[in-house]
């Protein structure tokens, strides 16, 4: 067999070996077996459009857990009246062949009416935590997020959930759920997975130009020095106000904000002594960016 046949075989191998399913009794006949069998069980959260970042998710569970099921869902509890719900890219076919490749073993890829069955009214909000920051400019992102992920974590009941660190304040969002509602599951992260520039990974990266690519990778490094700045003793704030002014002269059109705040709360103002981080989110035309980055 050729080296190309053999890579062929390969992939038709490992599409076999991917299952996708589409409701729940089915998602929890899959897992109890893997259980029934002794697999600890590990779950990716995504709403496809896969990147590199994802399948480092991935990596990691399989690192960690016998069994390793992604799911597929576009949330729409998650985006605002004039958000991109509509056109947030979808490649469910791709996403699945991805997903073999890297090895996970299900997708679970539910219709809106699996997650949200009619009549369904109930919400989940984390308080504080999700109303600074992204919540204050995104009303109700973090209820959405708070709310699908406990679904997902209640209908799949994995041992341990992976989340990329990109999305940092949705991380702490996810384990003070976890914590607060005593769900059973450990709250992985996992660091952000770059380009070559800087530029960290996302779905939304499709949405920018060939000039606005160009531009992007100074979010990063921006960050980077403003945590450099913090860290040498700059006050936050003064570093805060210095980070918007270098986005705004490297051609961001909008920053919704730079913050310096406590590494695990987001609260302005940490002791001293507390792990911080920066985070910002600004705008290069009609893409928004977030990153952060450790001081």
């Amino acid at each position: 067999m050729s080296g190309t046949e053999a890579a062929v075989s390969r992939t038709e191998k490992a599409m076999s070996e991917i299952a996708v399913v589409r409701d729940v009794a089915a998602l929890r006949g899959e897992i109890g077996a893997w259980r029934a069998a002794g697999s600890a069980v590990g779950l990716v959260p995504t709403m496809g459009a896969l990147h590199e970042g994802h399948l480092a998710l991935v990596r990691r569970a399989l690192d960690r857990c016998g069994r390793v099921c992604a799911t597929l869902f576009v949330n729409p509890r998650q985006f605002g009246p004039n958000e991109d719900f509509a056109r947030y890219p979808r490649d469910e076919a791709g996403d699945v062949r991805l997903l073999a490749h890297a090895g996970a073993h299900l997708l679970f890829a539910p219709a809106v009416e699996v997650v949200y069955p009619p009549g369904d009214e109930t919400r989940i909000s984390v308080g504080r935590l999700g109303e600074m920051l992204e919540g204050e400019f995104r009303a109700g992102f973090f209820t959405g997020v708070a709310t699908v992920v406990a679904k997902l974590l209640l209908q799949a009941q994995p041992d341990a959930a992976f989340f990329g660190e990109k999305d940092y304040q949705q991380l702490l969002v996810v384990r003070r759920l976890v914590r607060d509602l005593q769900i059973p599951v450990e709250i992985v992260g996992v660091p952000t997975v770059r380009e070559k520039d800087g530029l960290a990974l996302s779905s939304r990266n499709a949405y920018l130009t060939a000039a606005e690519r160009a531009v992007a990778p100074a979010l990063a490094r921006v960050l980077t020095e403003t945590a450099g700045a913090v860290l040498a003793g700059t006050a936050p704030a003064e570093a805060e106000r210095a980070a918007v002014a270098a986005l705004t002269k490297a051609g961001f059109a909008r920053v919704d904000y730079v913050a310096v705040r406590d590494a695990e709360t987001l609260e302005a103002n940490p002791p001293s002594g507390r792990p911080r981080r920066v985070l910002a989110a600004a705008w290069l035309g009609q893409t928004r960016l977030i990153d952060n980055a450790p001081v």
